[in-house]
């Protein structure tokens, strides 16, 4: 069973940082795109940021750009994100994604984990 597992969200003030890890397991993504989405309350999942399989390709929403960084560990079957400058418009679920089939469809979801950031 393939499974992406979120972790390292938590509660944080505006202006702090979290980084946050996704491990996969039931399978090797290696050689598959990775990324990350989030859905803040009330509104639609919108994309954060992806990173192909050897990192040569690497995009980010305006939103984040500057401020978050997507990096991964073939090794250990593993993306991180690390977010800095933290405002409260990044509150959300933070959904880890493996294996891009188009910009928002994905074959593997992961649970998500809840960032919240207080004013």
């Amino acid at each position: 069973q393939v499974q992406l597992v979120e972790s390292g969200g938590g509660l944080v003030q505006a202006g702090g940082s979290l980084g946050l890890s996704c491990a996969a397991s039931g399978r090797t993504f290696s050689r598959s795109t990775m990324g990350w989405f989030r859905q803040a309350p009330g509104k639609e999942r919108e994309f954060v940021a992806l990173i192909s399989w050897r990192g040569g390709r690497i995009n980010y929403a305006d939103s984040v750009k500057g401020r978050f960084t997507i990096s991964r560990d073939n090794a250990k079957n593993s993306v991180y994100l690390q977010m800095n400058s933290l405002t409260p418009e990044d509150t959300g679920v933070y959904y880890c994604v493996a294996e891009q089939r188009t910009w928002y469809t994905w074959d593997y979801w992961g649970q998500g984990t809840q960032v919240t950031v207080s004013s």
